[in-house]
């Protein structure tokens, strides 16, 4: 069933799902965290600081920063052990309560990432490729929703790009969605914040309708431009967006369909040599940002 958020009721929200504060690594308190990010136009914004022991196992309560133009979302990066090339996992949990317990000694990462999602939580694995996640090791956190396929932060030591292992996980039959994040600290030798983001297409901008909607995956990803519309019709994908240098439809078969041009707003592509049954569609403009559809599960 072909799941795209286009014309599904309500608006598009823009909010950044990974971002840390002085409460744990960050340089900033939230509160000026949430200014800069309402301040560069965003809607909503989940401060996840890092759930380690070191800092006191924080989970940033940051509803006071809500106001009817801008709401918060409450979550943690949480740090289990381990995985097949570092001694921790790096797992989004976005929508936690406040009242998340530390992880038990004895709790493994797919363990504590279902507890997350048990409570509530959209779940996602952080920046797979710095942290050389695995197809062996993804494959064990069953209660993921998503993948922070591009990462912000972590693009300083070109590793931002996580979507080879979605893409192999999607080939294997997962059914993951896939998110963009700044992963930002707002360090000094850190590149600015505000530099990838979710657009999540919900009926108000409200804490419940927003993690609903990010769990059904109605939402894509940008660095830049905008995707207007994505529908699949006869064969064909047509992309309506902001005006971009390239679209490019992507799959679960090596090669790809690819319009190039100036300034391109609408084309169709064909899906036939998508055999495996999903695809998905790439935008990039003429300063190289890239937008990116979920999955299309044809």
């Amino acid at each position: 069933m072909i799941n795209l958020p286009f014309r599904r009721p309500g608006r598009f929200w823009r909010g950044n799902l990974h971002t840390h504060s002085n409460l744990s690594d960050g340089a900033l308190p939230p509160e000026e965290v949430s200014r800069r990010y309402q301040e560069a136009g965003y809607d909503f914004l989940a401060i996840t600081d890092h759930f380690r022991a070191t800092y006191g196992f924080p989970l940033a309560d940051t509803r006071e920063l809500r106001s009817p133009g801008f709401t918060t979302l409450l979550g943690a990066e949480l740090h289990p052990p381990r995985t097949e090339f570092s001694s921790e996992w790096h797992i989004l949990a976005v929508g936690l309560p406040l009242d998340f317990a530390p992880p038990e000694p004895t709790e493994d990462a797919a363990q504590l990432a279902r507890r997350a999602r048990a409570a509530g939580a959209f779940v996602g694995m952080a920046h797979p490729a710095a942290s050389l996640l695995t197809a062996v090791d993804a494959e064990s956190l069953d209660a993921a929703h998503a993948v922070e396929v591009y990462n912000a932060l972590a693009a300083r030591e070109d590793r931002g790009d996580s979507w080879h292992l979605t893409d192999v996980l999607l080939n294997r039959g997962h059914r993951l969605t896939a998110y963009a994040a700044d992963d930002a600290h707002f360090q000094p030798q850190d590149p600015p914040g505000c530099a990838a983001w979710v657009q999540v297409r919900a009926e108000s901008l409200a804490p419940d309708p927003l993690l609903a909607a990010l769990k059904a995956g109605h939402y894509y990803s940008s660095t830049g431009p905008e995707l207007h519309d994505v529908q699949v019709d006869a064969g064909f994908v047509t992309v309506t967006c902001s005006p971009v240098s390239k679209v490019l439809v992507t799959g679960g078969n090596p090669g790809a369909q690819v319009i190039h041009g100036e300034a391109l707003q609408e084309c169709s592509l064909p899906l036939a040599m998508f055999k495996r049954g999903w695809c998905r569609v790439t935008v990039e403009d003429s300063d190289g940002q890239r937008a990116w559809t979920n999955p299309i599960h044809l």
